[in-house]
């Protein structure tokens, strides 16, 4: 499972990485806030596009070759910058990058289904992403040091480095899986697949607190600096949320394992409780800022393994490449998703509004459940 989980972590490191020192320490590359946004927008804009493609090409050859080819594929596109260092290949580099962790993105997660008993995917996807959001709380904190010390390409060397690791760690120690037998699915089959509400559910969950997480990593720090507060403790308060992510998805993993927490239950709570994190948000001052973090990871690592183990535990085996690769692809609509709403609703009223507007429609599925068994009772 070991090299699964740092390839988790890889995509995340590479994805904050890179897009939090974009603006600051490449000038020459970015000349503007528009040619930011595009270089931004390239690594999920392939995620967006590729993902359920090679989450279906996992289920035909196997998910082992797809991990090993995208992991390959993401150090090539990071060594094409450190090689070229001109502006326009840091636009081919991104767009590679995002298109290989497209590949090994679903696989990793489709082989830890794979390679764990049901019994045990609350605890497997809760150590993947434990080591998912390590990735996204160091990406910027250590990618921003190695850029000082020697630029974005030094950054993009780390990478390329770290991608031929994990790939040749994952050649070594992942068995490899062969890909399962399979009835013929039309795109009729299919639709009825992902329209079924054992798939829907779990993935609009996942998409939520994807969009919430976004949001807090995003907006938190413009609150913050609106309060008077300065950067050490408006960044302080974005680690807190991820620090919060990575401690509970772990936690909420063994839960469900062991029997103390069902699916549907912690889906709720976790929902409840990014809903009253984002509610929080809209408090003045520090304690506002930190309690919202702080409930916004909690709330979203409750709901990220046990969403994830939902679909696993729901998904033929021989269809979990493409299942997880549509799951991952309504959390990339989720994390562009959260951001835009808020800020639309900003444009027009306030921030504090943005946040309220959020919390409550993540707040809607949980009261209407509840609303639902009460009726039936």
């Amino acid at each position: 499972m070991g090299p699964l989980y740092a390839a988790g972590f890889t995509t995340a490191f590479g994805a904050h990485g890179i897009a939090a020192n974009l603006g600051g320490f490449s000038a020459d590359a970015v000349t503007s806030l528009l040619v930011l946004g595009g270089l931004l927008a390239l690594y999920d804009g392939a995620e967006v596009v590729l993902k359920p493609v090679f989450g279906s090409l996992a289920d035909r050859i196997g998910a082992r070759p797809v991990l090993l080819g995208g992991l390959a594929g993401f150090a090539l596109a990071s060594a094409v910058y450190v090689v070229a260092d001109s502006p326009g290949w840091l636009w081919a580099a991104r767009l590679g990058q995002g298109a290989a962790a497209s590949a090994f993105s679903p696989s990793a997660s489709a082989l830890v289904a794979r390679l764990n008993p049901a019994a045990k995917h609350g605890r497997a996807f809760g150590s993947y992403g434990f080591y998912k959001s390590i990735g996204y709380t160091l990406g910027p904190l250590l990618g921003g040091v190695l850029v000082w010390v020697g630029g974005l390409r030094l950054l993009f060397a780390v990478l390329a480095v770290l991608g031929a690791a994990v790939a040749c760690w994952a050649a070594l120690a992942v068995p490899a899986v062969p890909p399962l037998p399979k009835a013929r699915q039309t795109l009729l089959d299919l639709a009825r697949r992902l329209a079924d509400p054992a798939f829907l559910a779990p993935t609009a969950a996942l998409a939520a607190a994807t969009a919430a997480l976004s949001v807090g990593v995003g907006f938190l720090p413009v609150s913050g600096r609106a309060a008077g507060l300065g950067t050490v403790a408006t960044g302080a308060a974005v680690s807190v949320l991820a620090a919060c992510a990575a401690v509970v998805q772990p936690r909420a993993g063994r839960a469900l394992d062991a029997g103390r927490l069902t699916t549907r239950g912690g889906i709720t709570a976790g929902l409840l409780l990014t809903s009253a994190g984002l509610a929080c948000a809209t408090l003045p001052g520090l304690t506002g800022v930190l309690t919202a973090a702080a409930l916004t990871g909690a709330g979203t690592g409750l709901i990220t393994p046990l969403g994830f183990a939902a679909l696993a535990t729901s998904t033929p085996q021989e269809r979990l490449g493409q299942t997880m690769g549509a799951a991952e692809l309504g959390r990339e609509l989720g994390d562009a998703g959260g951001p835009l709403l808020v800020a639309g609703v900003a444009t027009l009223t306030t921030l504090t509004h943005g946040y309220a507007v959020l919390a409550v429609l993540l707040a809607v599925a949980p009261a209407i459940g509840f609303v639902r068994r009460r009726t039936a009772g």
